[in-house]
Order: structure tokens, then sequence, then C-alpha cells
């Protein structure tokens, strides 16, 4: 701390944004991908038509699906469709072939207006995006640690890197393109400034829905050590009847859809539960819609009765710490959001991206310029600058080798969804190897150009692969699918105008007169 309080912030963001700047940079790309994860997942089904359809007349159709393929199951789940998720989907769960374990489920893909069974392919679709951002494809509870320790540092390299830049608002208004490394420096500042909001917002909001688990003494403490029933106070089990063994016909479930909205002033239904079905005590459970309000509400669950279509029990008025936690769950997924503030999620969450990959650059680059002389790169520095290209422009790459396996992939291939995830990693993983080969700027280059290339060509591979190339998808109407390609289109031509700045830069941390010192600009 002799140096100052602020010298002291700038060498702990400075460290803090280099250690764990690669995962995080890999976590808030997917994360922004999740925001769009019904429509990736509607791309990565094309079998799935898109169509307005009635939440009734689907319901009705689902019912007399699972009436006549599972009659004897112990419970059913209905997903129903909606504006960016059309396909109607059930499952159902058998009863256990001995007491103490899990019935087998059972899970098939219907067509929302016929009732007939729709074969579409296996596939993860967004929800691996979705589930990488905050699991990293690591066994439970481990990737949830690692993704939650980096938040928490994310939001330390936040703080102090408003500690550290005194002219903050001076900054964002500066720009001074091509000037090497200071042009870097500015980029980083602007985007850092731009979206600081949504960036202390991202982090605090991933921190506070990990709570219990990053920060259990409180619950330990009032509970006594037993963790298990404050979740069985906070989140009550439901109280299912148990099976009385007297047969009963099950009521028609769709009626249920407008007493819920009427419980929940105009909310909509999500899904339904219906355990039981074909006994006396069968019961049906609806689930509001996550996206009816900001606040997400953890016990939205409407009750009914399964046989005479009464209301057994409806959601409870939240207490006040769980709607605290709720607006922050909220706030983060961005489930409420429609279609312009969710684009402006996902710019913002492009621009934390950026904000990342440059200060990645930027460490690399001051000290790159020491050895700019002696033409000798140090071990430490190379692999920095293997780290930066494969964390960068080889996510990029390994993402577009997903979207390719959706399309390339057989329909029928066993444990298909498994090797769409396979092929990304395998992807990503020979883009170690290139970037270890190949050097600098020409990795660089040539890492992002195999990225323009694929991303450019994911509308010409879904107009040759499926029916529903870009122009039926813009007649037909269906902006999911059509905005799908367009913004794998758009995203190309991007990484191709990155690829073709890159090959003027005689070495990615572009040489200049003199270093420029980031502790030393900060103060």
């Amino acid at each position: 701390m002799k140096e100052g309080f602020r010298q002291a912030m700038a060498w702990l963001h400075t460290w803090v944004g280099l250690i764990f700047g690669w995962l995080l940079f890999a976590i808030f790309l997917t994360g922004t991908l999740a925001y769009f994860k019904a429509e990736t997942s509607h791309w990565m089904q094309p079998e799935i038509p898109a169509r307005s359809v009635s939440s009734e007349a689907s319901l009705t159709l689902a019912q007399d699906y699972l009436q006549q393929h599972a009659p004897n199951a112990s419970r059913w789940l209905i997903d129903l469709p909606t504006a960016r998720e059309p396909g109607l989907t059930v499952r159902w769960q058998q009863a256990p072939a001995e007491p103490g374990k899990r019935g087998q489920f059972s899970k098939k893909s219907l067509d929302p207006l016929t009732g007939a069974e729709v074969q579409a392919r296996e596939t993860m679709g967004g929800d691996f995006f979705y589930r990488f951002h905050f699991q990293l494809q690591m066994p439970y509870p481990w990737g949830r640690w690692l993704s939650t320790g980096a938040a928490m540092l994310m939001f330390i390299a936040l703080i102090t890197g408003i500690i550290t830049h005194k002219k903050i608002f001076k900054d964002f208004f500066t720009f001074r393109p091509r000037k090497g490394q200071r042009s870097w420096l500015d980029g980083h500042n602007a985007v850092g400034v731009l979206v600081l909001p949504f960036h202390l917002m991202i982090t605090y909001s991933s921190l506070v829905i990990f709570m219990s688990m990053v920060m259990p003494a409180g619950i330990l403490a009032a509970y006594k050590g037993n963790a298990s029933a404050f979740f069985e106070e906070v989140f009550p089990a439901a109280n299912t009847p148990a099976v009385s063994g007297q047969p009963a016909p099950l009521a028609p479930l769709a009626p249920l859809l407008e007493q819920a909205r009427e419980q929940w002033s105009g909310g909509h239904v999500d899904s339904l539960t219906v355990n039981n079905p074909g006994d006396a005590n069968a019961s049906v459970v609806l689930d509001r819609d996550s996206a009816d309000s900001v606040v997400y509400d953890f016990g939205r669950a409407v009750t009914f009765n399964g046989v005479t279509g009464q209301r057994l029990s409806a959601t409870p008025e939240q207490p006040v710490p769980m709607a605290i936690a709720g607006a922050f769950y909220g706030l983060h997924m961005g489930h409420f959001a429609g279609p312009v503030l969710r684009w402006l999620y996902f710019i913002c969450g492009l621009a934390g991206t950026a904000m990342i990959g440059t200060g990645l650059v930027i460490w690399l680059g001051k000290r790159q310029l020491k050895h700019a002389k002696s033409g000798v790169m140090p071990f430490e520095l190379r692999l920095v600058e293997v780290l930066n290209i494969v964390s960068m422009a080889g996510l990029m790459i390994a993402v577009a080798a997903f979207f390719w396996a959706n399309r390339l992939l057989p329909a029928g291939m066993a444990q298909r969804a498994e090797w769409e995830v396979n092929s990304f990693f395998i992807v990503w993983g020979l883009s170690v190897l290139h970037a270890m080969v190949r050097r600098g700027r020409v990795a660089w280059v040539e890492q992002l150009a195999l990225a323009a290339l694929l991303f450019c060509a994911v509308p010409l591979l879904n107009g040759l692969t499926t029916p529903y190339n870009l122009g039926v998808s813009l007649r037909q109407g269906d902006w999911a699918m059509a905005g799908f390609d367009l913004t794998c289109l758009g995203s190309g031509l991007f990484l191709a105008w990155a690829a073709w700045k890159m090959r003027g830069v005689e070495n990615v941390a572009v040489v200049t007169r003199r270093p420029i010192s980031l502790e030393r600009e900060a103060t």
C-alpha cells in the first residue's frame, strides 16, 4: 500500500482480470447467448413448426394424448407452447417398481395443432449455453462453485476499476483510433463505463442467486446447522395426496387455465403437473410463466382437485426477503424482457464480453512491448497469448461448430445431443493446438477467419439441410428462425472485419512508440 490506495486497486484490478479473465469471457459469452435460449432451441429443432395456437386447444390435445398413451402413469407434466417456444411437450413418470425409487420418465414432442407426435432431433439447444454459463460442464456442485467464485472476482474487478479510473466519465468520451495500445485502453474504458450498471447488476445478482451456497453461515447459525430445514421452510414441498386406489375420471384441464389467470390477475400458465391421473386423489398444479413479472415468484403455483376441478390452494403472498431475492433473480435471467429489451440485454452482455477481452489484450500488449526489440517472448507471455486466442477466437469457432453439428449429425444418431456438445469441446480443443503451432497475429487471423466463415455459412447450411431457408422463414413470419440465421450472418461479417483488421497489425500487442502503463495512466 506504500504506492497509494488507487495504485493498489489498479494492481488488484489488473491481476484479478487476468487470472480469471479467460473463464469470465466464456461465462459472459455463453450467458449472453442464453438470453435467446428459446430461439436457439427452436432453430436447433426445425421439425417443430412455429405456429400461433391456443393454450386451451393445445392442453386438450396433450390431455387426450396422455390419457391414451400413459393412463397408468403416476404423474404427467405438460409444457405449453408460447410465442418463443412453439413446441408442445409432454412427459410422464411411471410408478416406481420398488418403494423409495423414482419411476422412469418418458418425453414426447407434439404438434400443438393436431396433437400428433413430432419426431424432433435430439439436442440440448440453447439450454447448453445456459447451463454451461453457470455449471461449466462440470459435475455438481464444482462448476457452480467455480462460476460463482469467478463472479465474485468479477465484482471485485468492477469495483477496483471504478476506483482506479478517477476520470471515468472523461474516459467514456475518449477514443483514439489507430493509436495502438492506447486504442485498446480507450475501448476497454468506453465499453466498461457504457454498460457499468448492467455489469454491476448482472454480477451482483449472480451472487444473490447462489447466496445460500457461497454464504451459508447465517442459515447454519439460525437453523443450528440444519440447512435442509431452511430449504423446507422457504420452499415447502407440495402436499401431494397418496394414490387412493379408487379410479376416477380426470376433469378437463383446459378450463383450469382461465381460473389460474383470474387468480394471477391476467398471468399466463407456463406448465402443468398432474399427480395421480385417473385416481380419486388426482391433483393438478399450474405454474405461472416467469415472463409475467420482473420479480420471480418462487411459489407461483395454483393447485386444483383433478376430479372436481375445485381450487385447493393458491399462490401465497411472497415475504419481502423472497421478493427481493426474486427481483434479483428476475433481473439476471431477463425472462420478463420483451424483444427490444431482450436485445438490449444481449448487446449489454456482448459489451461485457468485449470489456473482458480488451482487458486481456491490454495486459499482454503492455508486456510484449518490453520484449519487442529482442524478439524473444518469455514462456509466460506466450502462454497468455495462446490462452487469449483460444478463449476468444477459439471459443467463437466452437460455438459455430456446435450449430454446424446440429445440422450435420444424423437425426436418429444415438446420444446425438451429447455429440453436439462433444463437437463444441473437440473443436475448442483443436483451437488450442492451432494457437500453439501458429504464433500471434497469424493465429488470430486464421481463427477469426474460420469463425467468420462458419458463422456466415450457417444460413446456407440451414437452407441446404432443412426446408426453412431464410426466404421461407421470412415469408412464413418465423422470426425466431430467420433472426437466428441473420444474427449468425451478422456475427460472421463482424468476425471477418476483425480478421481483416488484424491482418494489418504487426503484432496483437500493437507496438507503439512508448509503452503505456495502465497503472500510471489510471492515476
